[in-house]
């Protein structure tokens, strides 16, 4: 048995540790089932991936039963599995200009024909939001060896009736916010509001923004001498648009920076001391960064409130960092499977994109810090991916699984009396109201 498949199986096992009995060696077997990428091969069907994998009909019902109603939380995972990160001392993490990213995102599992699903999340190719499981992440951004690796903190339901994706966003930041540390930034996308980040009053954050984002400064212009006293400040607008066949200049930056990056010239325009444009000044300013490179079409204009000893060079580097985060639900669909899937529970159409996003980060981590698997004898340049090591857990078996040891083992409860299998779930025809009273009054 090979060492990588040794430490999978204790890292499980440590996750796993103060999940119940009984719970944890069902979610055992699923995470397996998962990593091994079953769940590719059966397009997204749960109870033939265990069945591929090995698992007799005990076995497949005892790891569904756990994925239903299991009494654990994902939550309890993630702190888990973060602990056991840190301890081994691989994953380290990144910091810029002393400050250490912290990328949220928003990631949707389409579910299309789901019965009920009232969140929707934007699909590219079909040019319109589709009926998904809409989850909020956060995960600290490090490295793994030369691999860049997102480790995540929160994974944020929505659990009401009413889907509401700015509320989530919202609950997703706060969440953020709260765990921030004194040297720890957001860093979110354009799809993250500038006004949210300002109104939930982020401590920290790198955001972009939209390419006609304008601001105003944060102090007023000197007075004139005529007319009306001014009440706004001047407007600052980053880059120049054309509008009614007019051109707009482009306002004139405070500073510029310009450094080289891998044979390109990048340039940096800087605005100090900003407040939104539709606020007075007086509030709490923020920063305006508009970087240009070459390798990229369109400018990137972020916006920041670090202080302004922090360099744009800096913050251009915070807001590269957000993109490991990305990994975390290609890994999970793409790679294990989990962007088509067969569960229709209201625990289960959940906990199974949940824990699939974090059977790919712990995937991409063991890939990581581990040797390179090729896939075959044309992979002369192998690199330690999650694809790689997936395709070689796809040669195991269950029954060649190390033996689980500690509290991973079956709950000695009688069951035999219980009904099992579609026998268990059985409906029954409901009773007529009328009659239900006639058997009262009998």
């Amino acid at each position: 048995m090979s060492q990588i498949v040794y430490r999978i199986a204790r890292i499980l096992q440590s996750v796993l540790a103060s999940v119940p009995i009984g719970t944890n060696l069902g979610l055992y077997g699923l995470l397996w089932t998962l990593l091994s990428g079953r769940l590719l091969l059966s397009r997204g069907a749960l109870f033939p991936a265990l069945s591929d994998f090995g698992c007799n009909p005990a076995q497949v019902r005892r790891s569904e039963a756990a994925l239903a109603y299991g009494r654990f939380e994902t939550a309890q995972l993630l702190a888990a599995w973060q602990n056991l990160v840190l301890s081994e001392g691989q994953w380290r993490a990144h910091s810029h200009g002393g400050y250490r990213p912290v990328a949220c995102d928003l990631v949707g599992f389409f579910r299309p024909r789901l019965v009920g699903c009232a969140s929707k999340h934007y699909h590219s190719t079909a040019d319109k939001a589709l009926p998904a499981v809409v989850l909020g992440m956060v995960g600290a951004v490090g490295s793994v060896g030369k691999a860049r690796l997102c480790l995540p903190r929160i994974l944020q339901r929505w659990e009401a009736q009413a889907f509401d994706e700015q509320a989530l966003m919202r609950d997703t930041l706060q969440k953020a916010s709260q765990g921030l540390a004194d040297d720890e930034a957001v860093v979110v996308d354009a799809g993250f509001p500038l006004a949210m980040l300002l109104s939930l009053e982020v401590a920290r954050f790198v955001a972009r923004t939209d390419k006609n984002f304008t601001a105003r400064r944060n102090y007023l212009p000197a007075y004139k001498g005529r007319g009306r006293r001014p009440k706004y400040g001047e407007r600052v607008r980053p880059l120049s648009r054309t509008r009614a066949k007019k051109q707009i200049a482009a306002s004139k930056p405070d500073h510029t920076l310009y450094w080289k990056e891998q044979g390109r010239r990048i340039t940096a325009h800087v605005w100090y001391d900003l407040v939104p444009a539709s606020k007075e000044p007086g509030g709490s300013g923020f920063s305006c960064v508009v970087i240009e490179d070459p390798r990229y079409k369109q400018p990137w204009v972020l916006v920041t409130n670090l202080p302004h000893s922090v360099s744009a060079y800096n913050i251009w580097r915070l807001y590269r960092d957000r993109w490991p985060i990305e990994q975390l639900p290609l890994a999970a669909k793409q790679m294990l499977g989990a962007e088509r899937s067969f569960v229709f529970g209201t625990q289960s159409r959940l906990r199974l994109p949940e824990l699939a996003l974090f059977s790919g980060n712990l995937l991409s981590y063991v890939a990581a810090g581990s040797w390179c698997v090729p896939t075959g004898f044309w992979d002369r340049a192998a690199r330690p991916t999650c694809g790689r090591l997936r395709r070689w857990l796809l040669r195991l078996h269950f029954c060649e699984l190390p033996v689980p040891e500690g509290q991973l083992r079956k709950k000695a409860s009688v069951t035999e009396h219980l009904p099992k299998g579609v026998e268990a779930h059985r409906r029954q025809k409901a009773i007529p109201e009328p009659l239900k009273k006639r058997r009262k009054a009998a």
